[in-house]
């Protein structure tokens, strides 16, 4: 697993091991144990034999988009973190014998892919969008492809914004709800493709056993709200109020271009998962928050 240190890699791990599968991750420092192998993504170096005897091969690695302000510096940093991780990991792939290659390669990408839907419904059929997130996304998913070139089975997790407390979406947004400063951003229409971190990961282990599903996959909950719904269901979960509102010219002031990512609409459906049967333990934003903040939930619609 690349990017195992990370929020989704970390709860993925730990989910993985409970369910008694080894998993080791590959970190860019030196190794501290059995668990570890080294590899060095921005130099492409990956020994392919590390691989052989791997049932599956995670990566989630990748600069978090909104940890920092969007610099030239930061935005290439963002680009090359993703594509030089998957093609290195791709590419070991390819290098190995067929006996030896791992079945599948569980690949992270984003809801990012389409860009601005504005209402319009997507599923994984629909065409990349534009934009810098888009475009990532599009180089990211295409350095994919030297291990589907080879036979393995390339699944792509077009994530959309998983829901803890502990990180994603919420963590920065927790300590405002507490204080009743919860606000809307912009004017609040546009579509949040929301997750439960729970069925997030459920689904990352669907996707590893169906050895029917490859190609993208939206892992995002089945009912999308606007950002204004969102505001206002979280507030009453944390029994908040949540009446403000953050102007659009205010979050370019505070964010600068990463504000335009954050004011997009992105109105994106599981069709994949649901295709398939996936059964999603949160189904609606109000039992999912529920989850996330540790309150009691009413039962999930």
């Amino acid at each position: 697993m690349a990017g195992a240190s990370g929020f989704l890699g970390t709860t993925l791990a730990e989910r993985l091991r409970d369910g008694g599968h080894d998993v080791v991750r590959l970190v860019r420092r030196a190794v501290e144990g059995a668990d570890e192998a080294s590899w060095k993504p921005s130099a492409g170096q990956l020994d392919p034999a590390l691989l052989v005897g791997a049932d599956a091969v995670v990566n989630l690695a990748g600069a978090g988009v909104g940890d920092k302000r969007w610099t030239a510096r930061y935005k290439s940093l963002i680009r090359s973190s993703r594509v030089d991780s998957t093609g290195t990991i791709a590419r070991a792939i390819r290098q190995l014998p067929a006996e030896d290659r791992p079945k599948v390669l569980l690949q992270s990408s984003a809801v990012g892919w389409y860009g601005d839907t504005g209402d319009r419904e997507v599923t994984e059929e629909a065409p990349a969008g534009t934009g810098f997130l888009a475009d990532v996304c599009r180089v990211w998913e295409a350095a994919a492809r030297p291990a589907e070139d080879a036979g393995t089975r390339v699944v792509l997790l077009r994530t959309g914004l998983p829901l803890a407390a502990n990180g994603g979406l919420l963590k920065p947004q927790m300590p405002l709800f507490r204080l009743g400063a919860g606000a809307k951003l912009g004017g609040g229409k546009q579509w949040v493709p929301w997750i439960a971190l729970a069925d997030w990961l459920a689904a990352a282990e669907f996707l590893l056993a169906r050895d029917d599903l490859a190609g993208p996959v939206n892992v995002v909950g089945p009912r999308p709200v606007t950002n204004a719904e969102f505001t206002r269901t979280l507030g009453r979960v944390l029994n908040r109020p949540a009446l403000l509102q953050v102007p659009g010219l205010a979050l370019q002031v505070a964010l600068g271009e990463f504000a335009h990512e954050a004011l997009r609409s992105q109105r994106v459906l599981p069709g994949v998962l649901e295709r398939a049967g996936f059964t999603f333990a949160y189904p609606n934003l109000e039992s999912a928050l529920h989850a996330a903040v540790g309150t009691e939930s009413p039962a999930a619609a």
